[in-house]
């Protein structure tokens, strides 16, 4: 079948810039080619890549976008811009996989294929206007509950299939054998509880984290997503208190390099605040894979394969003081040693359910039920 993805304005694909939509949906469209479908990939054109290319076996075009604004009518604005010109090299396809905000309002129904609405962040009573769409698919059960409270008699479009995997889940060598070493990697942005996270690292009692390091990676700067230099200048701040123990590095973006400092950490940390921003939770995912324990809050996007005592550790962060709650749960986890090792397995085996060659059959599967 010939399949088109069509991203957002504001990230390019390759994802050098990072976005878990952006990496999920080119590995997905790599893995649709593999398997002898025709792919077009549309994206933004920036840093200094072609407006055509072919990568793999899929087909790239990239048009002008934009740099994400706080605003949010200015980056509506924006986006609408970019899908009139993205609408004018849409080739004809049997399906037409998007997240773009107005793309089920101005694209003709069928004329680019069947609209597959990718619904990747929670709605904001926007669904009930997207009458051309003809499946809505969401990365989690959170989600779709949120998409079918707005749309309850088309319940029936809703489909839950999960982000992939960007790699297969590799031999991990045992922690015992890595640094004792919490990572955080992800966008610097208030939402995600990382100074919170630093908080309740710095208030554990010394001598019992003594041992332990926390570091903390990711964008920072507000075009790409993170919380800007004030809310970084915080975390630095106090990090510098603590400079033995508390790390700040600079983010990377390419695979290899994640899997690195995936592959050398113990525990991967992402107490994430977003009741209503966190989706599915790819980096906790990635983490996991090369055996980290993950420590997460108690969002509904991290239950479809985060368990706790079982895998890993969750803190509540609905009730009471957050840091503290976050640190009774780092303790429980310095305290767990050996279990530690055991729960590192386990997150490998669970991350092996969401390989990109099963998953990119879901999605293909999926796409043959719309079309039949």
């Amino acid at each position: 079948m010939k399949i088109t993805i069509l991203q957002g304005a504001f990230l390019p694909v390759p994802a050098l810039r990072g976005g878990a939509i952006e990496k999920a949906w080119e590995a997905l469209g790599q893995a649709f080619a593999q398997k002898g479908h025709e792919v077009t990939h549309v994206s933004r054109l920036c840093d200094g890549l072609p407006a055509r290319e072919k990568i793999g076996d899929v087909n790239h075009h990239r048009v002008k976008g934009s740099d994400a604004v706080s605003n949010t009518w200015v980056l509506k604005l924006l986006e609408f811009s970019y899908l009139l010109r993205a609408k004018r090299i849409l080739p004809e396809a049997d399906i037409l996989v998007t997240h773009a905000f107005w793309a089920p309002l101005l694209l003709p129904k069928d004329r680019f294929g069947k609209l597959y609405l990718h619904v990747g962040r929670f709605p904001k009573g926007q669904m009930k206007l997207y009458k051309r769409a003809s499946r809505f698919q969401v990365p989690s059960h959170s989600v779709a509950q949120a998409v079918i409270d707005e749309i309850p008699a088309r319940e029936n479009l809703v489909s839950v299939l999960p982000y992939p995997l960007g790699w297969r889940v590799p031999e991990n060598k045992a922690l015992k054998d890595r640094p004792k070493r919490i990572l955080y990697a992800g966008r610097l942005h208030p939402e995600k509880g990382v100074l919170e996270l630093v908080k309740a690292f710095t208030e554990t009692p010394h001598k019992e984290r003594k041992d332990w390091v926390l570091q903390i990676m990711g964008p920072w700067r507000k075009d790409q997503g993170g919380g800007g230099q004030e809310y970084f200048a915080a975390i630095h701040k106090l990090a510098k208190k603590y400079k033995a123990w508390v790390q700040v590095l600079d983010p990377v973006f390419t695979t290899c390099e994640l899997k690195e400092h995936y592959q050398e950490a113990r525990v991967f940390a992402y107490p994430s605040l977003a009741r209503r921003g966190e989706t599915f939770g790819l980096a906790v995912l990635e983490a996991m894979s090369c055996g980290c324990v993950p420590l997460v809050s108690e969002l509904g996007c991290f239950r479809d394969f985060v368990v706790p005592q079982r895998n890993g550790f969750v803190f509540n962060s609905d009730s009471g003081d957050i840091v503290d709650n976050l640190r009774t749960e780092l303790r429980q986890m310095i305290d767990a040693r050996n279990d530690l090792e055991v729960f590192s397995k386990e997150a490998s085996r669970a991350a092996k359910n969401f390989e990109i060659k099963d998953i990119a059959t879901s999605y293909l599967d999926d796409f043959s039920k719309l079309l039949a």
